[in-house]
């Protein structure tokens, strides 16, 4: 696929929400063999940052070090002029303030979080958008409202099926003009354990919720991608069709050329990821090592079941040896901890890593391809100099 080709979507997904204007941006794209990164990619790689990855350290994500990915601005949201509308198929419309949101019984969650488009910059071609390599990812203590509590107040109508989702931020993606909007069925909206209970969350690791993450409330479903996750939640609507709005029908879908539907995006696939050992190399991040004993660590995850294997390569995947593994103490939707023994000789080495999950699926050596560059999952590997 070439370029050209890859210069049209779909962009006729439209409802109330949402309007063409395509003469202020471009279609998605694939870029061509040799076309290095642009720069509209270093302007929102400047705006959306990933975590640095000696802070996987950390159980808990401090907020500065959360991956941030924001689609458009980030909007100015009072908590005293903000209200949360809960409508559409539903007995008992809804209009909360930030007050009563708080009044309702709460609920703290662990869930670690990661953009779809994580990794996407390692494919080739390469889809033309925020170029992750493989930090867009975080976890946080969530504290807020189930979802279902609302909606059993509200009395959902019995031809509901889905709820969707609308934040703040307005934009032009790809020629639509927007509200950010996505939407969930109302199975997955009123999920219990063991499935993912989904917040409307106003707090992250104890404080309010920082704006750049969706101040002051946004929505939380664990398992899957950031972009189920809408930030500065203002509106829920109960539908008895399926949303088609362009977050839902036309972004976020695993496809290979422009003119298909695709699937949906939804589940996290499994990764694990490894604080890089040593010390760094300003430029190249290639790690250096001093010879002897190394300890290898850091965490795995995934949306679909939980992981029950993580491994090691120290020869860029010819050999591996299993890491321990962590208990799940912080509930199956939150990163695990792991780590192994590593004897380093001098010389130059590829440390790899790679989780598996309890459906048996692992993370691949070499990463299929989409042209969204979605759910790549594409096994970490860290260069390392041993002197």
């Amino acid at each position: 696929m070439d370029a050209t080709e890859a210069a049209t979507d779909v962009t006729d997904a439209t409802d109330e929400r949402s309007s063409a204007v395509p003469e202020v941006s471009a279609p998605g794209r694939v870029a061509a063999p040799d076309e290095g990164v642009s720069h509209e990619e270093l302007a929102l790689a400047a705006r959306n940052h990933g975590l640095p990855l000696e802070a996987l350290r950390y159980d808990v994500t401090p907020p500065g070090l959360h991956y941030i990915l924001v689609h458009y601005d980030i909007p100015a949201v009072g908590a005293d002029t903000w209200n949360l509308t809960v409508h559409g198929r539903v007995r008992t419309p809804l209009t909360l303030d930030l007050a009563a949101l708080r009044a309702l019984p709460p609920v703290t969650r662990r869930v670690t979080m990661e953009c779809a488009g994580n990794g996407r910059a390692r494919l080739a071609p390469r889809p033309v958008s925020q170029p992750w390599l493989v930090e867009a990812v975080g976890t946080a203590d969530w504290t807020g409202v189930p979802l279902r509590t609302l909606l059993a107040e509200a009395g959902v109508e019995p031809d509901a099926v889905e709820a969707v989702f609308t934040g703040a931020d307005h934009g032009v993606e790809r020629g639509v003009e927007q509200d950010y909007a996505r939407s969930l069925t109302l199975a997955d909206a009123t999920a219990t354990d063991p499935d993912p209970e989904v917040l409307v969350a106003y707090e992250m690791n104890g404080a309010p919720l920082p704006p750049q993450h969706g101040y002051p409330v946004r929505l939380i479903v664990p398992g899957w991608y950031g972009m189920a996750h809408v930030k500065w939640l203002t509106d829920i609507e109960l539908t008895d069709t399926p949303f088609t709005g362009f977050q839902q029908a036309v972004a976020y879908r695993f496809r290979q050329s422009a003119d298909e539907p695709g699937d949906p995006v939804t589940r996290i696939a499994p990764r694990a990821l490894m604080i890089p050992p040593g010390f760094p190399d300003f430029m190249s991040r290639t790690r250096v090592v001093r010879p002897g004993p190394v300890r290898l660590e850091g965490r795995a995850w995934s949306g679909r079941a939980p992981v029950t294997k993580v491994e090691i390569s120290a020869d860029d995947g010819a050999s591996w040896q299993t890491a321990e593994l962590a208990a799940p103490e912080a509930g199956p939707w939150s990163w695990r901890h792991w780590h192994t023994p590593w004897t380093a000789a001098p010389g130059r080495h590829v440390l790899t890593v790679r989780a598996t999950d309890a459906e048996g699926t692992a993370q691949p050596l070499t990463q299929p391809w989409n042209r969204g560059g979605f759910a790549n999952n594409e096994v970490q590997r860290i260069p390392v100099v041993c002197q």
